[in-house]
């Protein structure tokens, strides 16, 4: 009997992967994703061997396939099947009104989680980039992508010889006396703009009221700055995978 569900979701900083026995987690691992190869994967993957013989299938969602086909050829090696979110037939969970080809399995993954038969939901991913993703009851609609924060604080350092490593951080005030306060303050309010405007944005164009979800490193430090009511879903994409991955047994 397949008691256990292995659930993982690569993304281009961090890779998360949870061993579940029905909705409760057996085992969380977080790598950082330009770590895993071969032979680091293999080595990481076998203090799970012991569930192998309880495991139906690897259900993954992946934004870097170079290292979504290394966790493939370790479950081939394990005779266990292993399959991309995109790879499953998703119709019969989630109605996707856009290019299957255009769209991240991570962001299809935020919207199963979230979806209902009720509600409208804006979904903001605070990842590598910064995702806003429109579900509609049980319809993902589309989205918007923006910069990602920490990303274009680490170019910034890189490409402003002046300009030292800096910790991001929320301030109270926009004026600021020195370097790090400065672009603390450009990068705390610039988004705070950016994440307001392409909410009020997809608000007025669509005509529809929306719940405003946040997930993501930074989702904590954005909930109170934001004029719209927001709460806090923590592994929204994780969650979005074992959901499916429920739904297909």
């Amino acid at each position: 009997m397949h008691k256990y569900t292995f659930i993982c979701d690569i993304g281009n900083t961090d890779t998360k992967i949870c061993l579940y026995k029905k909705y409760k987690i057996v085992s969380f691992m977080r790598l950082k994703t330009k770590n895993i190869n071969k032979l680091y994967l293999a080595k990481k993957l076998n203090v799970l061997k012991k569930y192998h013989t309880f495991l139906s299938f690897a259900l993954i969602s992946s934004v870097v396939p170079n290292v979504f086909r290394y966790f493939k050829m370790y479950f081939k090696k394990n005779n266990i099947k292993c399959f991309e979110l995109k790879d499953i037939n998703l119709k019969k969970i989630i109605n996707i009104k856009v290019n299957y080809n255009q769209i991240g399995s991570d962001r299809i993954a935020n919207a199963i989680s979230i979806m209902d038969d009720k509600n409208n939901y804006i979904v903001v991913d605070f990842g590598t980039a910064t995702n806003f993703d429109v579900i509609v009851k049980n319809s993902y609609i589309g989205g918007v992508i923006a910069p990602g924060l920490q990303l274009s604080l680490d170019n910034l350092t890189k490409k402003a010889s002046l300009i030292p490593n800096i910790k991001f951080n929320k301030l109270n005030n926009i004026i600021s006396k020195n370097t790090k306060s400065a672009i603390n303050a450009g990068f705390y309010f610039g988004f705070v703009g950016l994440i307001d405007n392409i909410i009020n944005s997809i608000i007025k164009q669509s005509g529809l009221k929306f719940k405003i979800v946040l997930t993501g490193g930074f989702a904590s430090t954005f909930k109170n700055s934001l004029k719209f009511k927001a709460q806090i879903k923590k592994n929204l994409t994780i969650n979005g995978v074992l959901k499916t991955a429920t739904q297909i047994r």
